[in-house]
């Protein structure tokens, strides 16, 4: 009789250049464009400098997220970071906060691509395209459809390529108009309408394209050598897709001086348009598009998820939130509820909308620095002498710029950023009776869902296609997105 064979395991065969080219896919380099005008207009024309600020504060947080990783060297978040160094009541907390952007993404998603399709399309009503991205994208995600890993390469391809030619045909314009002098300037960073004030606003509101360089901490039981891996790939990413944003965002702001626009939400069509015809702006308007649609899948499939994993848990009503289609093995209710909060984009625009997601990613980042700085703190206890500069300077560093940051978002958006915050307070002093016991903690764990939920549409975010999100998970399969 053989010997029963070993369950199968994960195999850890991804380098640092594997994992880096994950978390810049993640990232999705044409959200730059998707956002411009809402940024220029924030910071008077100076879009390149927002997003260095932004760049900054993200290779800060992007230190403590790689020094989380390598001492909780498992597909982490920051709720698994706070719960593990601070507190389990302030990981749930934080954990809650998350919840407020996953139930924002796909109207923001949905709102960015609303607002270019009618700008392309101006006699439909703008109430349509959203109705339309949400009804289709809904019925999917019902279904649980699942698009080949291969799909989202070529989509991938076709985005970049579109970037890298927008970005050629903005220098080109530029060249044209004021020759080579005209290519090397300050006035894109600065100029006598900046102000701090509106930098630091349109940084609040440029972190958005930063969302999933974080993203590579889910691959860690994958990846060959995690512990040195994973933190110098976050940083990696956070780097390099930062400086790309910072180049397409310079010759955008090159060919279009300035914040006047027909319409802040779609002035990147606009651009494109006057710097490559009405043939590159449709082409730029379907690469644009089509990598919102696809992002709007996984981001509402991802949301579902995550409420049908916390209902699962207990720490949402099972019965509600934890129930399965009997048909389709998907959360359908959970897809309707986030097909139904993303009727909110009718009411919002982009700027707002995109702050409101933002509020958690601050906070998330904010914790995950000061999380670093409490780890230093055992350490010390524990009679060892981790490097100050290290577990305390840069994380302090990191922890003011983020909250400085999270000062500057929307006043609607930290108004409903506390209110919801606040909720998250009562509902935690309810389900630990008056803080008396441990909160339920989180998991996610694929072989334990009775009724596992179907895969999502592989994105021009995303690098694999059957991508399920839980950004909260304590324990999260390697694949899935975590803030």
């Amino acid at each position: 009789m053989s010997a029963p064979s070993a369950p199968p395991t994960l195999s850890r065969s991804l380098t640092l250049r594997s994992v880096v080219l994950f978390g810049l896919a993640y990232m999705t380099p044409i959200i730059v464009l998707g956002t411009f005008g809402v940024v220029a207009d924030s910071t008077h024309g100076a879009v390149p400098t927002a997003y260095l600020l932004a760049l900054v504060a993200m290779l800060f947080t992007a230190h403590s997220y790689g020094k989380m990783a390598a001492t909780h060297p498992v597909a982490g978040s920051a709720y698994t970071y706070v719960r593990r160094s601070i507190d389990s009541r302030v990981g749930f907390l934080v954990g809650w906060a998350t919840l407020l952007d996953y139930f924002f993404l796909p109207m923001v998603i949905w709102l960015i691509g609303g607002a270019y399709l009618q700008a392309e399309y101006p006699s439909v009503p703008f109430w349509v395209w959203i109705i339309a991205f949400i009804v289709v994208t809904t019925a999917l995600n019902i279904r649980g459809i699942k698009t080949a890993e291969r799909v989202n390469d070529l989509l991938m391809v076709f985005q970049v390529l579109v970037v890298a030619i927008f970005a050629l045909l903005c220098l080109h314009h530029v060249f044209q108009h004021q020759g080579a002098a005209g290519l090397v300037s300050a006035a894109p960073f600065a100029n006598h309408a900046t102000g701090l004030a509106g930098i630091s606003a349109g940084a609040a509101i440029a972190a958005y394209s930063f969302l999933g360089f974080d993203a590579v901490t889910t691959l860690t039981e994958e990846t060959v050598e995690p512990q040195r891996t994973i933190p110098r790939a976050i940083l990696l990413t956070a780097l390099i897709g930062g400086g790309i944003f910072v180049v397409v965002a310079y010759t955008t702001q090159l060919a279009h001086p300035g914040y006047a626009f027909t319409d802040s939400s779609s002035a990147a069509f606009e651009i494109a348009k006057a710097v490559g015809g009405d043939l590159f702006s449709s082409v730029f308007l379907a690469g644009l598009v089509v990598a919102q649609f696809a992002s709007g899948i996984a981001a509402q499939a991802s949301t579902s998820r995550l409420l049908y994993a916390m209902g699962r848990d207990s720490v949402l009503p099972k019965k509600v939130f934890g129930s399965i289609h009997p048909k389709y093995h998907t959360p359908a209710f959970n897809i309707l509820l986030a097909g139904a909060v993303g009727l909110i984009a009718l009411h919002l625009n982009v700027a707002t909308s995109t702050s409101f997601i933002n509020f958690g990613a601050f906070t998330a980042f904010t914790f995950v620095n000061l999380s670093v700085i409490a780890t230093y703190v055992r350490e010390r206890r524990a009679g060892r002498r981790p490097a100050v500069w290290s577990y305390v300077l840069l994380p302090a560093v990191g922890a003011v710029v983020d909250v400085w940051l999270l000062c500057h978002l929307d006043d609607r958006a930290r108004t409903l950023g506390l209110i919801w915050l606040a909720l998250g307070v009562c509902y935690l002093a309810w389900l630990t009776r008056g803080f008396r016991k441990a909160p339920p903690e989180m998991t996610f764990d694929e072989d334990a869902d009775p009724a596992p939920a179907s895969a999502t549409a592989a994105t021009a975010a995303t690098v694999t296609a059957a991508t399920v999100t839980d950004r909260v998970a304590g324990t999260e399969s390697p694949g899935t997105r975590t803030r």
